[in-house]
Protein backbone atom coordinates (compact mmCIF):
# COMPACT_ATOMS: atom_id res chain seq x y z
CA UNK A 1 0.00 0.00 0.00
CA UNK A 2 1.27 3.68 -0.61
CA UNK A 3 2.17 6.13 2.12
CA UNK A 4 -0.41 8.51 -0.02
CA UNK A 5 -3.24 5.78 0.35
CA UNK A 6 -2.30 4.81 3.70
CA UNK A 7 -2.66 8.78 4.87
CA UNK A 8 -5.80 9.28 3.34
CA UNK A 9 -7.06 5.97 5.04
CA UNK A 10 -5.61 7.07 8.73
CA UNK A 11 -7.63 10.92 7.90
CA UNK A 12 -10.80 8.98 7.09
CA UNK A 13 -10.55 7.08 10.22
CA UNK A 14 -10.04 10.39 12.13
CA UNK A 15 -13.18 12.02 10.62
CA UNK A 16 -15.11 8.97 10.87
CA UNK A 17 -14.12 9.11 15.14
CA UNK A 18 -14.81 12.70 15.04
CA UNK A 19 -18.31 12.16 13.29
CA UNK A 20 -19.35 9.40 15.84
CA UNK A 21 -17.94 11.35 18.74
CA UNK A 22 -20.63 14.11 18.05
CA UNK A 23 -23.38 12.13 17.04
CA UNK A 24 -22.49 10.21 20.56
CA UNK A 25 -22.21 13.55 22.68
CA UNK A 26 -25.65 14.89 20.76
CA UNK A 27 -24.04 17.96 19.38
CA UNK A 28 -24.25 18.56 15.29
CA UNK A 29 -21.22 17.84 13.18
CA UNK A 30 -22.60 21.48 11.73
CA UNK A 31 -22.97 23.21 15.22
CA UNK A 32 -20.24 25.77 16.48
CA UNK A 33 -20.33 26.23 19.85
CA UNK A 34 -20.03 30.13 21.56
CA UNK A 35 -18.20 29.84 24.83
CA UNK A 36 -18.48 33.74 25.23
CA UNK A 37 -20.42 36.50 23.89
CA UNK A 38 -20.11 40.10 24.45
CA UNK A 39 -23.23 43.00 25.04
CA UNK A 40 -25.53 44.25 22.97
CA UNK A 41 -27.23 41.42 22.16
CA UNK A 42 -27.24 42.61 18.31
CA UNK A 43 -25.97 45.98 17.33
CA UNK A 44 -29.90 47.39 16.21
CA UNK A 45 -31.35 49.47 18.54
CA UNK A 46 -33.78 47.69 21.15
CA UNK A 47 -35.70 48.05 24.54
CA UNK A 48 -37.91 46.18 26.60
CA UNK A 49 -36.80 42.83 25.71
CA UNK A 50 -37.89 39.71 26.44
CA UNK A 51 -35.82 36.18 26.15
CA UNK A 52 -36.34 32.39 26.52
CA UNK A 53 -34.31 29.21 25.14
CA UNK A 54 -36.89 26.48 24.17
CA UNK A 55 -36.44 23.38 22.44
CA UNK A 56 -32.46 24.19 21.63
CA UNK A 57 -33.07 27.95 20.93
CA UNK A 58 -33.13 31.28 22.14
CA UNK A 59 -35.94 33.39 21.24
CA UNK A 60 -35.78 36.89 21.50
CA UNK A 61 -38.47 39.97 21.44
CA UNK A 62 -38.95 43.83 22.09
CA UNK A 63 -39.45 47.30 21.06
CA UNK A 64 -37.83 48.40 18.28
CA UNK A 65 -40.08 51.97 17.37
CA UNK A 66 -42.26 50.06 15.32
CA UNK A 67 -45.47 48.81 14.73
CA UNK A 68 -44.77 45.15 14.31
CA UNK A 69 -43.69 42.17 16.65
CA UNK A 70 -40.28 40.88 15.49
CA UNK A 71 -38.31 38.10 17.09
CA UNK A 72 -35.12 36.74 16.59
CA UNK A 73 -33.67 33.06 17.28
CA UNK A 74 -30.39 31.18 17.43
CA UNK A 75 -29.33 28.53 19.69
CA UNK A 76 -26.69 30.64 21.38
CA UNK A 77 -26.63 34.19 22.72
CA UNK A 78 -23.58 35.22 20.66
CA UNK A 79 -25.67 33.89 17.20
CA UNK A 80 -28.89 36.35 18.39
CA UNK A 81 -26.38 39.02 16.69
CA UNK A 82 -26.72 38.26 13.53
CA UNK A 83 -30.27 35.95 13.46
CA UNK A 84 -32.71 37.87 10.75
CA UNK A 85 -35.38 39.15 12.41
CA UNK A 86 -38.77 37.67 11.56
CA UNK A 87 -42.13 39.60 11.79
CA UNK A 88 -45.07 37.47 13.88
CA UNK A 89 -47.65 39.99 13.89
CA UNK A 90 -48.44 43.59 12.66
CA UNK A 91 -51.30 45.59 13.30
CA UNK A 92 -54.42 44.59 11.85
CA UNK A 93 -57.09 46.86 13.14
CA UNK A 94 -56.87 50.99 12.99
CA UNK A 95 -57.41 50.76 17.19
CA UNK A 96 -54.27 48.91 17.87
CA UNK A 97 -52.50 49.54 14.43
CA UNK A 98 -49.13 50.80 16.14
CA UNK A 99 -46.12 51.56 18.04
CA UNK A 100 -45.91 48.06 19.64
CA UNK A 101 -44.69 47.83 23.08
CA UNK A 102 -43.02 45.38 25.36
CA UNK A 103 -43.41 42.09 24.05
CA UNK A 104 -43.61 39.23 26.30
CA UNK A 105 -44.25 35.56 25.63
CA UNK A 106 -45.22 32.47 27.37
CA UNK A 107 -45.78 28.95 27.10
CA UNK A 108 -49.04 28.44 29.21
CA UNK A 109 -52.03 26.06 29.85
CA UNK A 110 -55.06 27.64 28.25
CA UNK A 111 -58.51 26.55 27.15
CA UNK A 112 -57.24 24.89 23.98
CA UNK A 113 -53.83 23.53 25.69
CA UNK A 114 -50.48 24.17 25.87
CA UNK A 115 -49.70 27.31 24.16
CA UNK A 116 -47.66 30.65 23.43
CA UNK A 117 -49.20 33.77 24.59
CA UNK A 118 -47.87 36.41 23.47
CA UNK A 119 -48.98 40.14 25.05
CA UNK A 120 -47.96 43.92 24.14
CA UNK A 121 -49.22 46.96 24.54
CA UNK A 122 -50.07 48.74 20.92
CA UNK A 123 -52.45 52.52 20.45
CA UNK A 124 -53.43 54.34 17.58
CA UNK A 125 -51.32 56.15 14.69
CA UNK A 126 -49.89 59.40 15.54
CA UNK A 127 -50.05 59.56 19.59
CA UNK A 128 -48.82 56.97 22.21
CA UNK A 129 -51.66 58.42 24.37
CA UNK A 130 -53.99 55.94 24.19
CA UNK A 131 -51.86 52.53 24.41
CA UNK A 132 -53.84 49.20 25.45
CA UNK A 133 -52.96 45.73 26.22
CA UNK A 134 -53.23 42.77 23.67
CA UNK A 135 -52.54 39.59 23.73
CA UNK A 136 -52.56 36.94 21.04
CA UNK A 137 -52.55 32.69 21.20
CA UNK A 138 -50.31 30.34 19.03
CA UNK A 139 -51.48 27.69 16.93
CA UNK A 140 -48.84 25.23 18.72
CA UNK A 141 -45.60 24.83 20.47
CA UNK A 142 -43.21 27.28 18.40
CA UNK A 143 -42.81 30.44 19.99
CA UNK A 144 -42.85 32.06 16.45
CA UNK A 145 -46.45 31.51 15.76
CA UNK A 146 -48.35 31.88 13.98
CA UNK A 147 -50.85 34.02 16.22
CA UNK A 148 -54.47 34.58 16.39
CA UNK A 149 -55.91 37.55 18.50
CA UNK A 150 -57.69 37.26 21.50
CA UNK A 151 -58.28 40.32 23.09
CA UNK A 152 -57.76 43.20 25.06
CA UNK A 153 -56.25 42.79 28.11
CA UNK A 154 -58.70 45.09 31.01
CA UNK A 155 -59.96 44.84 34.39
CA UNK A 156 -63.57 44.02 34.48
CA UNK A 157 -65.06 47.78 33.52
CA UNK A 158 -62.04 49.50 32.56
CA UNK A 159 -60.37 50.71 29.45
CA UNK A 160 -57.65 52.65 30.29
CA UNK A 161 -53.94 54.06 28.83
CA UNK A 162 -51.87 50.76 29.95
CA UNK A 163 -48.17 49.40 28.87
CA UNK A 164 -45.80 46.41 30.31
CA UNK A 165 -48.29 43.63 30.94
CA UNK A 166 -46.63 40.31 32.32
CA UNK A 167 -47.80 37.36 33.58
CA UNK A 168 -47.65 35.82 37.46
CA UNK A 169 -48.37 31.77 38.21
CA UNK A 170 -47.98 30.96 41.98
CA UNK A 171 -48.38 27.27 42.69
CA UNK A 172 -51.93 26.79 44.40
CA UNK A 173 -53.04 30.45 43.90
CA UNK A 174 -53.26 30.49 40.28
CA UNK A 175 -52.74 32.80 36.81
CA UNK A 176 -52.05 36.88 37.57
CA UNK A 177 -51.38 39.76 35.41
CA UNK A 178 -49.18 42.48 36.20
CA UNK A 179 -49.09 45.81 34.47
CA UNK A 180 -48.63 49.64 34.72
CA UNK A 181 -51.20 52.57 34.14
CA UNK A 182 -50.78 56.28 35.22
CA UNK A 183 -52.85 57.30 38.68
CA UNK A 184 -53.45 60.82 39.46
CA UNK A 185 -50.00 61.99 39.61
CA UNK A 186 -47.86 59.19 39.29
CA UNK A 187 -47.31 56.14 36.90
CA UNK A 188 -47.69 52.95 39.23
CA UNK A 189 -47.86 49.39 38.96
CA UNK A 190 -51.12 46.78 39.03
CA UNK A 191 -51.99 43.15 39.76
CA UNK A 192 -55.08 41.28 38.84
CA UNK A 193 -56.85 37.62 38.61
CA UNK A 194 -56.53 35.78 35.72
CA UNK A 195 -59.62 32.72 34.54
CA UNK A 196 -57.21 32.41 31.24
CA UNK A 197 -54.51 34.04 29.84
CA UNK A 198 -56.66 36.33 27.57
CA UNK A 199 -58.94 37.45 30.55
CA UNK A 200 -58.65 39.21 33.29
CA UNK A 201 -61.16 38.67 35.62
CA UNK A 202 -61.48 40.20 39.18
CA UNK A 203 -60.85 43.53 39.81
CA UNK A 204 -57.14 45.29 40.54
CA UNK A 205 -55.14 45.92 43.04
CA UNK A 206 -52.74 47.97 43.44
CA UNK A 207 -48.96 46.65 43.44
CA UNK A 208 -46.62 49.38 43.72
CA UNK A 209 -46.45 53.38 43.80
CA UNK A 210 -43.09 55.70 43.50
CA UNK A 211 -42.49 56.49 47.37
CA UNK A 212 -38.73 56.82 47.39
CA UNK A 213 -36.40 59.41 46.32
CA UNK A 214 -34.68 57.15 43.15
CA UNK A 215 -38.02 56.41 41.92
CA UNK A 216 -38.90 60.05 41.11
CA UNK A 217 -36.08 61.15 38.93
CA UNK A 218 -37.49 62.98 35.58
CA UNK A 219 -40.96 61.61 37.03
CA UNK A 220 -42.99 59.74 39.21
CA UNK A 221 -42.69 56.38 37.75
CA UNK A 222 -42.94 52.46 38.59
CA UNK A 223 -43.71 50.27 35.29
CA UNK A 224 -42.19 46.97 34.19
CA UNK A 225 -42.84 44.59 36.64
CA UNK A 226 -42.33 40.64 36.48
CA UNK A 227 -41.74 38.13 38.56
CA UNK A 228 -38.88 35.82 39.53
CA UNK A 229 -39.21 32.70 41.44
CA UNK A 230 -36.90 30.99 43.80
CA UNK A 231 -36.39 28.57 46.99
CA UNK A 232 -40.46 29.01 47.11
CA UNK A 233 -40.14 32.61 47.36
CA UNK A 234 -42.01 35.21 44.70
CA UNK A 235 -40.38 38.35 44.16
CA UNK A 236 -41.52 40.97 41.14
CA UNK A 237 -38.74 43.13 40.21
CA UNK A 238 -39.84 46.89 38.30
CA UNK A 239 -38.36 49.74 36.71
CA UNK A 240 -38.39 52.92 38.86
CA UNK A 241 -37.76 56.90 37.32
CA UNK A 242 -38.28 58.11 34.12
CA UNK A 243 -36.62 56.44 31.31
CA UNK A 244 -35.80 59.37 29.57
CA UNK A 245 -33.01 60.09 32.62
CA UNK A 246 -29.79 58.15 33.09
CA UNK A 247 -31.20 56.94 36.94
CA UNK A 248 -33.84 54.60 35.27
CA UNK A 249 -33.24 51.39 37.59
CA UNK A 250 -34.61 48.43 38.96
CA UNK A 251 -36.90 47.61 42.46
CA UNK A 252 -37.71 44.94 43.82
CA UNK A 253 -40.92 43.44 45.50
CA UNK A 254 -41.05 40.27 47.64
CA UNK A 255 -44.50 38.52 48.46
CA UNK A 256 -45.07 37.85 52.01
CA UNK A 257 -48.16 37.06 52.52
CA UNK A 258 -50.05 33.88 50.96
CA UNK A 259 -52.81 36.12 48.48
CA UNK A 260 -50.56 38.51 46.00
CA UNK A 261 -54.04 40.59 46.03
CA UNK A 262 -53.96 41.19 49.58
CA UNK A 263 -53.24 44.90 51.28
CA UNK A 264 -49.53 44.41 52.63
CA UNK A 265 -48.86 41.01 50.62
CA UNK A 266 -45.93 42.46 49.19
CA UNK A 267 -42.68 44.04 51.10
CA UNK A 268 -41.40 46.99 48.69
CA UNK A 269 -37.41 46.99 49.27
CA UNK A 270 -35.99 50.22 50.51
CA UNK A 271 -32.80 50.65 48.20
CA UNK A 272 -32.64 50.15 44.43
CA UNK A 273 -31.75 46.17 43.19
CA UNK A 274 -29.83 47.26 40.02
CA UNK A 275 -28.47 51.06 38.52
CA UNK A 276 -26.47 53.10 35.75
CA UNK A 277 -22.57 52.18 36.44
CA UNK A 278 -20.84 55.14 35.17
CA UNK A 279 -17.70 53.24 35.34
CA UNK A 280 -18.86 51.10 33.22
CA UNK A 281 -20.82 53.64 31.18
CA UNK A 282 -23.80 51.90 31.32
CA UNK A 283 -26.79 54.23 32.32
CA UNK A 284 -30.42 53.59 32.69
CA UNK A 285 -30.71 49.86 32.86
CA UNK A 286 -34.10 48.58 33.34
CA UNK A 287 -37.35 46.81 32.00
CA UNK A 288 -35.79 43.66 32.09
CA UNK A 289 -37.12 39.79 31.72
CA UNK A 290 -35.45 36.52 32.94
CA UNK A 291 -34.42 33.72 31.58
CA UNK A 292 -32.33 30.12 32.47
CA UNK A 293 -29.58 28.48 31.33
CA UNK A 294 -29.83 25.90 28.34
CA UNK A 295 -29.20 23.33 31.28
CA UNK A 296 -31.23 25.00 33.83
CA UNK A 297 -28.39 25.71 36.33
CA UNK A 298 -27.92 29.68 35.94
CA UNK A 299 -30.14 32.32 36.32
CA UNK A 300 -30.34 35.12 33.84
CA UNK A 301 -31.31 38.78 33.39
CA UNK A 302 -31.69 40.47 30.17
CA UNK A 303 -32.37 44.13 30.48
CA UNK A 304 -32.35 47.54 28.00
CA UNK A 305 -29.77 50.14 28.56
CA UNK A 306 -28.07 53.30 27.26
CA UNK A 307 -24.12 53.62 26.71
CA UNK A 308 -24.37 57.13 26.74
CA UNK A 309 -25.51 59.74 30.40
CA UNK A 310 -27.70 61.85 27.64
CA UNK A 311 -29.34 59.14 25.64
CA UNK A 312 -33.23 59.19 27.28
CA UNK A 313 -35.92 56.52 26.46
CA UNK A 314 -36.01 56.78 22.94
CA UNK A 315 -33.99 55.53 20.09
CA UNK A 316 -30.04 54.48 21.51
CA UNK A 317 -31.19 52.18 23.87
CA UNK A 318 -29.67 48.61 23.25
CA UNK A 319 -30.38 44.69 24.75
CA UNK A 320 -27.99 43.31 27.18
CA UNK A 321 -27.69 40.18 29.29
CA UNK A 322 -25.83 39.13 32.45
CA UNK A 323 -26.02 35.86 35.17
CA UNK A 324 -27.14 36.95 38.69
CA UNK A 325 -27.11 34.87 41.81
CA UNK A 326 -29.07 35.06 44.77
CA UNK A 327 -28.34 36.33 48.73
CA UNK A 328 -28.75 34.32 51.65
CA UNK A 329 -32.17 35.79 52.51
CA UNK A 330 -33.82 34.54 49.15
CA UNK A 331 -33.40 37.51 47.02
CA UNK A 332 -31.56 38.41 43.64
CA UNK A 333 -28.47 39.58 43.48
CA UNK A 334 -27.60 41.38 40.16
CA UNK A 335 -24.27 42.99 40.69
CA UNK A 336 -23.56 46.07 38.28
CA UNK A 337 -24.18 46.41 34.77
CA UNK A 338 -21.36 45.58 32.60
CA UNK A 339 -20.31 47.21 29.85
CA UNK A 340 -20.59 46.98 26.11
CA UNK A 341 -18.01 44.59 24.52
CA UNK A 342 -16.96 43.35 27.94
CA UNK A 343 -16.26 39.56 27.14
CA UNK A 344 -19.00 37.17 29.19
CA UNK A 345 -19.19 33.75 29.70
CA UNK A 346 -21.93 31.87 27.30
CA UNK A 347 -24.72 30.14 29.36
CA UNK A 348 -24.07 26.98 30.65
CA UNK A 349 -25.20 24.19 28.42
CA UNK A 350 -25.28 25.93 24.85
CA UNK A 351 -23.98 23.86 22.26
CA UNK A 352 -25.68 20.97 23.45
CA UNK A 353 -27.85 19.77 21.69
CA UNK A 354 -31.79 19.60 22.77
CA UNK A 355 -33.84 16.74 21.74
CA UNK A 356 -36.44 17.27 19.45
CA UNK A 357 -39.57 15.37 17.76
CA UNK A 358 -36.98 14.50 14.68
CA UNK A 359 -34.85 12.39 17.38
CA UNK A 360 -37.91 10.02 17.35
CA UNK A 361 -39.03 9.72 13.35
CA UNK A 362 -37.05 8.69 10.36
CA UNK A 363 -35.64 12.05 9.57
CA UNK A 364 -32.01 12.03 10.34
CA UNK A 365 -31.41 14.29 13.17
CA UNK A 366 -28.37 16.19 11.27
CA UNK A 367 -31.12 17.52 8.58
CA UNK A 368 -32.20 20.79 10.05
CA UNK A 369 -36.12 21.68 10.08
CA UNK A 370 -37.09 24.62 7.35
CA UNK A 371 -39.24 26.83 9.59
CA UNK A 372 -41.45 28.80 8.02
CA UNK A 373 -43.87 31.63 9.69
CA UNK A 374 -47.40 32.98 9.07
CA UNK A 375 -45.29 36.30 7.93
CA UNK A 376 -42.81 34.94 6.37
CA UNK A 377 -39.30 36.15 6.75
CA UNK A 378 -38.52 40.14 7.40
CA UNK A 379 -35.77 41.06 5.17
CA UNK A 380 -35.66 44.63 5.53
CA UNK A 381 -35.01 47.15 8.31
CA UNK A 382 -37.80 47.53 10.40
CA UNK A 383 -39.22 50.56 10.12
CA UNK A 384 -38.81 53.69 12.70
CA UNK A 385 -41.00 55.52 14.20
CA UNK A 386 -39.90 58.82 16.26
CA UNK A 387 -42.44 58.32 19.28
CA UNK A 388 -40.66 57.83 22.82
CA UNK A 389 -41.11 54.63 24.54
CA UNK A 390 -42.19 55.78 28.35
CA UNK A 391 -40.57 52.35 29.57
Amino acid sequence: MSDGRSRWIRRAGVAVCVMAALILSGVPAHARQDDTFRNPLYAQDGADPWLTFHNGRYYLSGTYNSSEIAMRSAPTLAGLRDAEPVVVWRGDDPSRCCYFWAPEFRLLDGPNGRRWYLHYSAGVSGTADHQRMHVLESAGDDPMGPYTYRGKLNPPGEDVWSIDGSYLEIPGRGLYFLWSEWGPDSQENWIAPMSDPWTISGAKRLLSTPQYSWETSGLRVNEAPVAVQHAGRTHVVYSASYCGTPDYKLGLLTLVGSDPLSPGAWVKHREPVFERSDSAGVFGPGHNGFFTSPDGTEDWIVYHAQDRESGGCGQGRTIRAQRFEWNRDGTPNFGSPVGLGVELAAPSGEGRRQPTSADFSSTPWLVSPVKVTAAGRHRRSLDTIRVDHLG
